[in-house]
């Protein structure tokens, strides 16, 4: 089960990268991506339901994300660690469906796979202080 949900964070990964760096259609990347993503029915919804997430709450995010992060403009982090950071920050303040250290957890690792040699320090860095606003 984790490496499917790992898969379909990934893959909202890639729709949110690909949405925010060329500024393609939503519906257009997501259909696209999930038809060659081979996930399950559930995990292809779970995959949407980030996306859409993140997408509906992109400025409340990025303002976690400024607050969080004050050295680096929002434009100037690297788009792969943006995303990141902006999937991560849904799951943690706004989903509330997975425990925080599991959401944290999952964006080091995407950090590691897709990110710059720094974007695991730099996305648990920030995601460590943003999980201070949550008790749970």
């Amino acid at each position: 089960m984790v490496g499917a949900r790992r898969k379909a964070r990934a893959l909202a990964l890639q729709v949110l990268y690909e949405v925010d760096s060329v500024g393609h259609e939503v519906e257009e990347v997501l259909t696209h991506l999930l038809a060659d993503g081979g996930l399950s029915a559930e995990n292809g919804a779970f995959v949407r339901e980030l996306v859409s997430g993140v997408i509906q709450n992109k400025e409340k995010i990025d303002l976690n994300i400024q607050n969080f992060a004050p050295a680096w403009p929002i434009e100037q982090i690297p788009a792969v660690d943006r995303n990141i950071l902006r999937l991560a920050i849904f799951e943690v303040l706004l989903d509330n469906k997975v425990p925080v250290k599991v959401a944290i957890n999952e964006a080091v690792e995407l950090a590691k796979t897709f990110g710059g040699d720094n974007s695991s320090r730099f996305v648990n860095g920030v995601l460590g202080s943003v999980s201070g606003l949550v008790n749970r």
